[in-house]
């Protein structure tokens, strides 16, 4: 849907980018979700960039495709994740344990 939103409108100078995050740690999400901080531990070990990201980080991302900086960045899907889906994907990444 972005790339055809973004092919049919971008000659209205309208753009459609997607952002795709990976773990964010907040406060309020990590209090109810993994109050132990056990699951964050496994999380942590899953991305290459060996922490995890912050709401500031994603802040600034957003800010910048919004900017006109980026006036030529159209139907773009930016993984935010520190790595983690290139790590994941591979068969035999697992080996590294």
């Amino acid at each position: 849907m972005n790339k055809s939103l973004a092919a049919e409108w971008g000659k209205y100078g309208m753009r459609f980018n997607v952002i795709q995050p990976g773990p964010i740690k907040t406060k309020g999400a990590f209090s109810r979700l993994d109050p132990t901080g056990a699951f964050e531990k496994d999380m942590i070990n899953r991305i290459p960039c060996g922490r995890l990201g912050t709401v500031e980080e994603l802040a600034n991302l957003a800010a910048f495709l919004c900017s006109d900086y980026a006036s030529w960045i159209n139907g773009a899907v930016i993984r935010f994740d520190g790595g983690e889906e290139v790590l994941i994907s591979g068969e035999f990444n697992s080996l590294s344990k």
